[in-house]
């Protein structure tokens, strides 16, 4: 099988699972029936060259992609969201998508990380 053959069945496979994804109001309508909902954001790792600045992560030392993750309280995952590039705060990442927003309007309690101090009076954080 040739490699061109096996990106175009990659590609249709992950468009296929993206239609099946649900989507952030369909998480947070989920995300309200649970007692609290977690909030994450992770970078994932990517192959860049050094030339790739925007994609550079300082506090990571390496070039990835940001994504925030909802959660329900036992860990599943409710939803995640399209990357933005590395060096994207998790706060910012958050309000882009529009998280913290659509969290607070629907009265989620959810739990974060420091990352995410001040965010809204519904995002719990430590201390």
């Amino acid at each position: 099988m040739g490699t061109t053959t096996v990106y175009r069945y990659i590609a249709e496979a992950v468009d296929i699972l993206a239609a099946l994804a649900p989507t952030l109001a369909e998480a947070v309508r989920t995300a309200s029936g649970k007692a609290s909902a977690i909030l994450y954001g992770t970078l994932l790792p990517i192959d860049r060259i050094a030339a790739d600045r925007p994609f550079y992560s300082g506090k990571h030392k390496k070039h990835g992609m940001n994504v925030q993750v909802i959660a329900d309280p036992a860990g599943r995952l409710l939803w995640a969201s399209p990357a933005l590039p590395g060096p994207v705060h998790d706060i910012k990442a958050a309000r882009t998508h529009g998280i913290i927003g659509a969290l607070a309007g629907a009265g989620v309690e959810c739990w974060a990380d420091k990352g995410y101090r001040g965010a809204a009076d519904t995002v719990r954080v430590p201390y």
